[in-house]
């Protein structure tokens, strides 16, 4: 008899197996739904899909009549805009910080403590500060998120440009590299998959200091409309922004995905 720990599904059942979870919810959620529904309805708690599919329709389809928008993509659009630009910075900066401490050990000695101590600052906590420093413009936003997880990034990246063999860099060195081109041409080719993987594990907390930013000041993006209608109890706007959001991280995940294979085939574990 072999052991659970040797027993491989199929690509069917594999396929079968990941969404059977996500099925399952669905039905939870539907029968929870029509339960309350009947008890009362006029619930709001728990909305049919047919009721959030109506509210949707309008968001997305429907021009609100101040604005002149649709408010669902103006929404998605202004939170991409955001999150895209601070995931930007934030892998340049990380990745320069890391090559930084990661080659130069005078520079490691000076900027790993601050780093460190970055690190551990709680993003949110300084929300308030970087609202009165800077506004409440896009700037403070895309700052929040770059604090959050820029520091984790560099730190990532460091530690790992740090296990790199000695043997690579020594041969690079008897071969007359300077520190620069080691830099360049041994450690970064080595650190750019790392840094691919870094984004990916740091999505999440992106999207929640993007979220929370817009939540306390801004007038468009995904965050500040759930907690604009939050006030009306509008679950049926609420739970499809909910949805959409996880959407947008987890094809933001396959891209990411995708762009690490396509582009550093060779760095694939067991290579």
């Amino acid at each position: 008899m072999r052991r659970l720990i040797n027993q491989h599904p199929g690509h069917a059942a594999r396929i079968a197996l990941g969404v059977a979870p996500f099925v399952a919810l669905l039905l939870v959620y539907v029968m929870a739904s029509q339960l309350r529904l009947a008890a009362n309805a006029d619930d709001k708690l728990l909305p049919s899909f047919g009721t959030m599919g109506q509210s949707m329709h309008e968001y997305a389809f429907t021009q609100d009549a101040r604005s002149g928008q649709y408010l669902f993509w103006a929404d998605t659009w202004a939170s991409l805009k955001r999150i895209g630009t601070a995931l930007a910075i934030s892998a340049v900066l990380g990745l320069l910080l890391a090559l930084a401490i990661g080659t130069v050990p005078r520079v490691r000695a000076l900027l790993a403590p601050l780093l460190g101590t970055i690190a551990m600052i709680p993003p949110l906590a300084i929300l308030p500060i970087l609202f009165i420093v800077l506004g409440l413009e896009e700037t403070a936003k895309i700052s929040l998120i770059v604090i959050g997880i820029m520091p984790c990034i560099a730190r990532d990246l460091a530690l790992h440009v740090a296990e790199l063999p000695e043997e690579q860099l020594v041969k690079a060195q008897t071969l007359g590299a300077s520190t620069w081109q080691l830099a360049l041409r041994v450690v970064l080719p080595q650190t750019l998959p790392r840094l691919i993987d870094v984004l990916r594990l740091n999505m999440g907390a992106a999207w929640l200091f993007l979220i929370a930013a817009e939540a306390i000041a801004s007038t468009s993006g995904l965050g500040y409309r759930i907690f604009l209608v939050r006030r009306y109890l509008a679950m049926d706007v609420i739970l499809p922004y909910v949805a959409w959001i996880t959407v947008l991280a987890v094809a933001s995940d396959f891209l990411l995905r995708l762009a690490r294979a396509r582009a550093f085939a060779w760095a694939r574990p067991g290579r």
